[in-house]
Formats: C-alpha cells, sequence, structure tokens
C-alpha cells in the first residue's frame, strides 16, 4: 500500500472515531434533556430543558477536578448545580432517577423537604425557570468510583420560591 494510501485510510478512521464518538455523546446529552423534561412534565412543567455547551463545559471543567479525589462538593458559580456519586458506572438513567426520586421528599404545599432528607436535586431538576442544561460524567483517579455533574441555567432552589 502506498503512503498516501495508508494515510488516507488514517484518516478515515480518525474521521469514523469522531463521528461515533460526536453520536455518542449527541445521544447522551439527548437522553439527559429527555429525562430531565419528562419530570417536568409529570409536574405540569410544559417548558422543556434544552442542552448548553457553556453549561457542559462548565460541568466538564468541575467534574475534571473532582475527579482527583473524588470527594464531592459544589462548585461556587451562577449556575444551579445537581451531584452524584456511585462505586459503579453509572448511567445518564441511573443519576437522572437518583435525582428525581426525591419526589417523595418533597413537600409542595410547604415547599420544604421531609425531615433528615434530601429534595433539592429533585426541585433543580424540575425548576420551572431553568431551561438550559449541560453535564458530564467522570471516572475517579481511584478507577473504581464516578460522579455526575449536571449545570441549569438559570440556577433553581432560590429561597422562598416553589420550583413549579
Amino acid at each position: 500500500m502506498s503512503p498516501i494510501n495508508s494515510l488516507a485510510i488514517f484518516h478515515l478512521v480518525v474521521l469514523a472515531a469522531r463521528i461515533h464518538l460526536s453520536s455518542a455523546n449527541n445521544a447522551t446529552q439527548q437522553r439527559y434533556v429527555h429525562l430531565h423534561n419528562e419530570a417536568r412534565r409529570n409536574v405540569g412543567i410544559g417548558i422543556g430543558m434544552t442542552w448548553d455547551k457553556t453549561l457542559e463545559d462548565h460541568a466538564h471543567s468541575y467534574a475534571q477536578k473532582l475527579k482527583v479525589d473524588c470527594i464531592i462538593e459544589h462548585s461556587v458559580s451562577h449556575y444551579g448545580e445537581n451531584l452524584a456519586w456511585a462505586d459503579y458506572d453509572f448511567t445518564v438513567d441511573h443519576i437522572v432517577k437518583m435525582w428525581v426520586d426525591e419526589k417523595q421528599f418533597y413537600d409542595y404545599s410547604s415547599n420544604t423537604c421531609a425531615p433528615n432528607q434530601m429534595c433539592g436535586h429533585y426541585t433543580q431538576v424540575v425548576w420551572r425557570k431553568s431551561v438550559r442544561l449541560g453535564c458530564a460524567k467522570e471516572r475517579c483517579n481511584n478507577n473504581h468510583q464516578f460522579i455526575a455533574i449536571c449545570n441549569y441555567d438559570p440556577p433553581g432552589n432560590a429561597a422562598g420560591e416553589r420550583p413549579f
């Protein structure tokens, strides 16, 4: 095979790999959006989330920092943020389900969480004013734990306001 043909084949393989990664990333993004919008529709919010590259980049950048020691703590930014951690490679469905399952602990009438329970991840998912979403997932440097981050704009969970 001539060097030109080898180079052409190499470029085709690289292009195919990029297309595959782009399709996989797009499918992941659409799954995050779909699951968030499904939770929002379930409480009557007709305003759907859309994917935002800036939020994705922010989530990815922060995930790169967190993966070093795999200690989960919220970033300091002007975005809303949900974090998840697992000691296995969790899927988008599992990540969002963890947050949406907190619905059982949210009391709309008092706009509070049940005692000793968390529900702020859920309320961020369904926060009516949040319309842009960007997420990232990383394997921690210890190679057996994973973290996921979703950022939201405008941010939710404003004191004294109801999510929907």
